[in-house]
C-alpha cells in the first residue's frame, strides 16, 4: 500500500505496544491477531525499532499480510491484514 493508503485506513483494532521492548510488541500482535475478523486490519504501535523487521517476518511465516509501516514521532504504525 501507498503512504496515503495507509494513513486513510481504519484499522479494526489498535494494539499500542509503545514503550515494549522487542519481543512485547510481536507477542502483542500474536495475541490479539485472532481477535480480528479475517480480512480485518491490525494497527501495532511500537518504539522498538525491531518491530520494522519482526511483524513484516511474522506475516511471511504465518500467511498474514503486512501492508506497510508508518513513521511518526518516535514510533512507528505497523499494519497487518488477517488472511486466516
Amino acid at each position: 500500500m501507498t503512504t496515503e493508503q495507509l494513513k486513510g485506513l481504519k484499522a479494526d483494532q489498535i494494539i499500542d505496544a509503545r514503550g515494549t521492548a522487542c519481543p512485547g510488541p510481536l507477542l502483542e500482535a500474536k495475541r490479539s491477531i485472532s481477535k480480528i475478523a479475517r480480512g480485518g486490519t491490525m494497527e501495532v504501535l511500537s518504539s522498538d525499532e525491531g518491530t520494522n523487521t519482526d511483524i513484516p517476518m511474522w506475516c511471511k511465516k504465518t500467511g498474514h499480510e503486512h501492508l506497510g509501516t508508518l513513521a511518526d514521532a518516535g514510533y512507528w504504525h505497523v499494519f497487518v491484514r488477517r488472511t486466516k
